[in-house]
């Protein structure tokens, strides 16, 4: 039997709709590359579902491994903390199922060249104020 890999995408959550709205984006533009057949979202607070249902809607839609994916810049207490204890959480729960927690954004190469984007995206479009 193949393993089914899940992506379980968290990021903190939001009392404002549209801040939550970019995970859901970034969950649908994976879904759309094929190359996982679940991608859950979840939050830490603030917003639904949580870390756990988020986790059971991936072992209900068949996966064998879930990966947690932190949608956060750094490895503050959110990451090195929380999401440790939410996959011992789940794992007590599926012990059948493998969860891993992957390391947060922050310093992928990829990240620079977002940065500087970003920053030539301003320039191009906002004045100089002297």
């Amino acid at each position: 039997m193949t393993a089914t890999n899940a992506i379980l995408l968290i990021a903190h959550g939001s009392r404002r709709a549209e801040a939550n709205a970019d995970l859901n984006h970034l969950a649908e533009q994976i879904r759309q590359r094929g190359r996982y057949a679940i991608v859950e979202t979840a939050y830490l607070e603030l917003a639904e579902p949580d870390i756990e249902t988020g986790g059971v809607r991936c072992v209900e839609r068949g996966a064998s491994q879930v990966t947690l994916l932190p949608y956060f810049l750094s490895p503050g207490v959110h990451v090195r903390e929380d999401l440790i204890e939410a996959r011992e959480t789940l794992s007590k729960r599926f012990p059948e199922v493998a969860f891993r927690v992957a390391e947060p954004l922050g310093r992928h190469p990829l990240l620079i060249d977002i940065v500087e984007q970003r920053a030539q995206e301003c320039e191009a479009v906002e004045p100089a104020h002297s």
